[in-house]
């Protein structure tokens, strides 16, 4: 009872937040409060004043008794093919341990154990590796966990006051502060910047730190959750922003490989591999790709099941299925015209073929080009990068540019661009308004991560990273986008020509307006 009463206390902060911030043409009424804390908000517009525009993609509450709809049935999927032999492997350039142990549907743990590795940053060229068969398990549950749009950061996600919802709990995450890049952030700030950089869901990211260590109600919290708050022990990524990145990399990594196709199966640092199961979602597969991460199979099953990890989250928020956009983009999708990210005259150099667009989880959405010149790593350039398409600029951070190509102001709707590594010198500020051809500012090394002196540029849609090399490719002045199928490796083609990718200025990769 009592953390039903503190759901609707905190529904009341974030409903009143909400029309505080000029959304007075909407009215809210409290529908229900269960005994999990459930509760739903019927939408009532005013008469006077138009709703807010993130609410026009938001379904409508379900009548007392009826029930919530789960996502449309993913299609029936074939299983994927699991060795049942040991087999040995000649290491070659350019292999690193993890792609050897994705090529063989293993955990780079298992290798590591079979072949006594002291060092796994380091594989001798021509060295031989055993490599045991994977202990295939149960299939996964094909309980949906979340639909699609709560993994994202779309439209559901758009109208969340992550900073009302912390205070309003007033657990250990509400006081908790941490230096990230120079700057001294707090848990919300945190979560939105991870959010905000993944374009994952910042109310999914809350409910996995509750569920994980209890920092969201909690006002005192294991010690050992200081330093790995969502309990990935791992020394590269400690910290809350270490593990909430993390985190967010791997649930998009699950998210847009099931998109893309992928059979599976998930892979545990035991050996265990686990087909999921039938008709899961892309959201749910995301999730239980994460917790399979975090827990060992026995534990995971149960996590990712009914009784798991869902009942944090509907304590927390309620039924994620009663906020879901479906579909979160229509079937037939058309990309607005775009042109080339820089200016006419200018011969840029195509760097690299479709690859992530964050960090190595979040599909293969993004392109990248270097400037005019022969110099390597991370040089200054006077170079300009310019918008691809009219458009307002709605967030800058640490070497990125976002573009929102519909003018509505927000992220997390329609069609967005992503330009990133932009200098701070003459970079273009919040709210500029832009037209195709305008100034952005200098490519640079200047965020993520960059070893020289370039542009990387990727699309989303309602919060959706959009691949450059799936059914709607990623096409600039007529170049469409072309993948080989390995990360970084592609081609941009327009008629008969023909131009690849190559990660320095080469006589084939050169590209001009």
């Amino acid at each position: 009872m009592k953390r039903s009463k503190a759901l609707i206390l905190i529904l009341l902060v974030f409903l009143a937040a909400c029309v505080g911030r000029g959304e007075q043409g909407v009215s809210w009424q409290l529908a229900k409060a269960t005994d999990l804390g459930e509760a739903t908000a019927t939408i009532v517009p005013a008469t006077s004043t138009p709703p807010h525009p993130l609410l026009t993609y938001l379904p409508p509450s379900p009548r007392p008794g009826e029930p919530y709809l789960t996502p449309t049935p993913d299609n029936s999927r074939d299983a994927p093919f699991i060795r049942t032999k040991s087999e040995y492997y000649t290491v070659q350039p350019g292999d690193s341990l993890s792609l050897i142990a994705y090529s063989f549907g293993v955990s780079p743990q298992l290798i590591i154990d079979a072949n006594d590795i002291v060092n796994p940053n380091f594989l001798a060229v021509w060295q031989s590796l055993f490599i045991p068969a994977p202990v295939l398990r149960e299939s996964g549950p094909s309980f949906k966990i979340i639909p699609d749009s709560e993994l994202v950061y779309g439209p559901a996600g758009g109208l969340f006051d992550l900073h009302n919802v912390i205070t309003g709990w007033g657990g250990f995450l509400g006081q908790f502060k941490e230096q990230v890049e120079g700057r001294e952030l707090s848990g919300a700030e945190l979560i939105q910047l991870v959010a905000n950089r993944y374009s994952v869901n910042p109310r999914l990211l809350l409910a996995l730190l509750e569920y994980q260590s209890g920092w969201l109600t909690n006002k005192d919290v294991h010690p050992d959750s200081l330093s790995y708050p969502m309990g990935y022990l791992h020394e590269d990524w400690q910290g809350l922003f270490g593990q909430l990145s993390f985190a967010a990399n791997e649930l998009n990594r699950g998210y847009y490989l099931w998109r893309a196709g992928w059979l599976g199966p998930f892979i545990f640092n035991d050996g265990s591999v686990v087909v999921p199961g039938q008709g899961i979602n892309a959201g749910t597969a995301g999730v239980q790709n994460l917790f399979s991460h975090l827990y060992p199979y026995d534990q995971w099953r149960t996590v990712v099941g009914e009784h798991g990890f869902n009942q944090t989250y509907h304590s927390l928020f309620g039924n994620p299925f009663g906020v879901a956009v479906e579909p979160l983009h229509p079937d037939v999708l058309n990309q607005p015209d775009l042109q080339l990210p820089f200016e006419v005259g200018k011969t840029w150099s195509f760097t690299s073929g479709p690859h992530s667009a964050w960090n190595t989880g979040a599909g293969w959405a993004a392109l990248d080009f270097a400037p005019p010149g022969y110099a390597y790593g991370c040089v200054l350039s006077n170079e300009w990068v310019v918008a691809s398409a009219d458009g307002v600029v709605v967030r800058t951070d640490e070497g990125v540019v976002i573009l929102d190509l519909d003018g509505d102001g927000y992220e997390q709707t329609g069609w967005v661009l992503l330009y990133l590594h932009i200098e701070e010198r003459e970079r273009v500020g919040i709210g500029a308004i832009l037209h195709a051809g305008d100034r952005i500012g200098h490519p640079s090394c200047e965020g993520g991560f960059s070893t020289g002196t370039h542009l990387h540029i990727a699309r989303k849609y309602n919060g959706e990273w959009i691949p450059a090399d799936g059914n709607l490719p990623f096409i600039m002045d007529g170049w469409v986008s072309g993948g080989q199928g390995r990360e970084y490796n592609g081609t941009l083609s327009r008629g008969s020509v023909i131009i690849e990718a190559y990660f320095r200025r080469g006589l084939y990769n050169q590209i001009s307006r």
